[in-house]
């Protein structure tokens, strides 16, 4: 089990230990991702709000001997706009293997990536990087399993009044959740990706033609908002006021004034099929409408669902309403309601 810390943003993220002897590490526990990227003693200014991890003092580490790589997300863990272009959020990474721990248990020469820049969007994030857990179990996680860890973890994902957040490795915290688990299995396709088929959304109990489509839905535990289609988010916003309107000087995003959100009925339900063939609706309640003021327009409050076009994502705010069981060995997620 690993305490996980809750921030205003919607994120989750807890410790690890990298190296020898053991440099304790904050990183976000992403299931959107596969690699271990953590800030180093090579990135400059822009890492400077992190803790770096430093290979000299290391006596496990081990170059690998390759060029570095350059990665770029579509969204920072925080509640930003999905990005539309590279240059937003981009890591240039430098590739090593080291003995990483976790919970107590260390698994030696996991491959890693050191950040040695990474875009200033990063720079107020107050851990130290990312640590991947896809649906094709690889590094830290595979190394887990290869000493005899069950092949799933789950998360108890809270708020930050309630706090207490919590990720079990290789098992299930049966004190954390209200009744049966419900397990949908994932739409497969080798990139590690946690992909469900959702067969509709609905709001406040309504539908529409539009949301009454089947589409592939991403669970990424690294993102805090919901990302839709702009037909499905604007069919979305349709059924809750007239008064959503997209914010341009953020593209993607939509808003309304605070003055009204409060008041606003908005349960929005994306229907599945169980493994036993029912239909299981993950509900994200109205109070998740609001993710807060824009920075730039503080009288308008954001509203959650961005619209992209290339992204279909389910994030943070339905995570902390339900326990989660990702079961890479069995390839499906379980889902339960939070016993908060």
């Amino acid at each position: 089990m690993v305490d996980t810390f809750t921030d205003s943003l919607k994120r989750w993220y807890g410790d690890i230990q990298v190296g020898t002897p053991p440099q304790t590490m904050s990183v976000v526990f992403d299931s959107g991702s596969t690699d271990l990227e953590i800030a180093s003693t090579l990135c400059g200014e822009t890492c400077n709000n992190q803790v770096k991890f430093d290979a000299n003092k290391s006596s496990t580490w081990v170059e690998s001997g390759e060029e570095d790589e350059y990665i770029s997300f579509a969204t920072g863990v925080g509640v930003d706009p999905v990005s539309t272009t590279e240059d937003d959020w981009y890591l240039l990474l430098h590739k090593g293997n080291d003995t990483i721990a976790v919970g107590g248990v260390s698994v030696p020469n996991v491959e890693l990536y050191l950040i040695t820049y990474q875009t200033p969007t990063f720079s107020p994030d107050p851990f130290s990087g990312i640590q991947g857990l896809s649906s094709n179990a690889a590094g830290l996680f595979a190394g887990l399993q290869q000493q005899g860890l069950p092949s799933l973890f789950s998360f108890y994902l809270t708020p930050k009044s309630v706090g207490n957040a919590e990720l079990t490795l290789g098992g299930i915290d049966t004190s954390k959740f209200k009744g049966n688990i419900t397990y949908v299995p994932l739409k497969v396709d080798g990139s590690g990706t946690w992909q469900l088929t959702s067969t509709g959304i609905t709001v406040n109990g309504n539908s529409t033609t539009t949301l009454q489509k089947e589409r592939i839905i991403i669970f990424d535990s690294g993102t805090s908002n919901i990302v839709l289609p702009k037909e499905d988010t604007e069919a979305i916003y349709a059924q809750i006021s007239p008064n959503i309107k997209p914010n341009d000087d953020e593209p993607g995003t939509y808003g309304i004034p605070c003055s009204e959100i409060g008041s606003l009925p908005a349960e929005i339900s994306f229907a599945f099929k169980s493994e036993s063939g029912d239909t299981f609706e993950l509900v994200v309640p109205s109070d998740e409408l609001s993710v807060g003021p824009f920075r730039n327009k503080p009288e308008v409050c954001q509203t959650l669902i961005n619209a992209q076009e290339f992204f279909t994502v389910i994030g943070g705010s339905a995570f902390k309403h339900y326990y989660t069981v990702w079961d890479v060995g069995n390839q499906r997620l379980g889902f339960a309601l939070n016993g908060i």
